[in-house]
């Protein structure tokens, strides 16, 4: 009986040192297939792979929210062809993926601009949702046709027309209100921000969101990214000292 008690404690601390949301920024899908002398498509493919991987693991260790970077609203200006064999991934994980990801028994969300993509995608985003609402574990959130800019933009223009129309007091905006207006509402902001390829910026991404996340880059391309480097970055993120502005408490 004790051992039990011992290990529901010891799960219970591990669980408290994990981050509750984590947003990953997928790159490195065509270095992954130039290194190996084939098509960006390959490395895409390969991509999607990593995606199962990780979006399992995810689950398994018992994160909150999970957001994944699929599609960039700059990244229309790829090649048509590119962005006809992205959008194709989608269709092929959408339609092979989300009754496991039901089954699991996460809930899945779609953020970003709905309006520029083909209504057959549109109507699986609609239907993924609508099927995973009553699912009570972890958020699986998809940045699909998404910018960070053009979230703030639109929150902003919502809260102008607000006071335009006499319903908001400008002067009662908080962060807490711009953030209610962000696609996330509801969510926890992300605690760890990860991106691979070995590239350091945001592009783009939450950048309302992670104000205060720690941000962790890896050389590994996306397609390696596998579940062992997974549960590294999470480890790495143990190690963090999170202040939120303020000082160490040694220091205070």
């Amino acid at each position: 009986m004790g051992r039990g008690r011992d290990q529901d404690m010891a799960a219970q601390q591990h669980k408290e040192t994990l981050p509750r949301h984590v947003a990953i920024i997928m790159d490195g899908n065509g270095r992954w297939a130039r290194k190996r002398h084939l098509p960006r498509q390959a490395g895409h493919v390969a991509g999607v792979n990593a995606v199962r991987e990780v979006v399992r693991q995810a689950i398994e260790v018992g994160l909150e929210a999970l957001t994944l970077y699929a599609f960039s609203s700059e990244n229309w200006k790829r090649p048509a062809l590119e962005v006809g064999a992205l959008m194709g991934l989608f269709r092929l994980y959408f339609r092979n993926d989300m009754r496991e990801i039901g089954e699991l028994g996460a809930r899945v969300r779609i953020i970003g601009n709905r309006t520029r993509v083909d209504p057959d995608i549109r109507a699986m985003i609609e239907d993924a949702e609508n099927k995973t609402a009553a699912n009570t574990g972890m958020n699986l959130i998809f940045a699909f046709d998404y910018g960070g800019q053009e979230e703030i933009v639109a929150a902003v223009r919502e809260l102008a027309q607000a006071a335009k129309e006499g319903r908001l007091d400008p002067e009662t905006i908080t962060p807490e209100l711009v953030s209610s207006r962000m696609f996330t509402a509801g969510l926890p902001e992300p605690d760890l921000v990860i991106r691979t390829s070995g590239e350091r910026r945001l592009s783009n991404f939450l950048l309302w969101q992670s104000a205060y996340a720690e941000l962790l880059f890896v050389d590994t391309l996306w397609p390696d990214f596998g579940r062992a480097e997974f549960m590294d970055a999470l480890r790495q993120f143990t190690k963090r000292e999170r202040r939120f502005g303020a000082l160490p408490e040694a220091v205070a």
